[in-house]
């Protein structure tokens, strides 16, 4: 009997994404750069990222990968862990 190849990559069709919690995360995002006095340009400039692709992430349109969430808490001065309890926050109390 001969073993089947390893496929690289996810299954044809299967997604991680996850719309609720995008739209969390980039509504903490937002929260945490508003509050700082920062506009997003400047907040992408910060963080090493395109203005675009920043956008995306606050608008919840992207999942930004786990590199991405450093730079972001690092451009914003604060740890991954608030970040997350802001998300966390944002998807408790249903503001997304």
């Amino acid at each position: 009997m001969q073993k089947r190849p390893v496929q690289r990559g996810r299954p044809s069709g299967a997604t991680t994404f996850d719309a609720e919690l995008a739209q969390a995360f980039g509504s903490a995002v937002r929260a945490l750069r508003t509050e700082r006095g920062i506009a997003q340009e400047m907040l992408a400039n910060l963080a090493g990222i395109e203005r675009s692709h920043l956008g995306k992430i606050e608008r919840g349109e992207h999942m930004p990968t786990l590199a991405i969430i450093f730079k972001i808490a690092d451009a914003l001065e604060c740890s991954t862990a608030v970040l997350m309890t802001q998300t966390e926050t944002q998807l408790t109390e249903g503001k997304v």
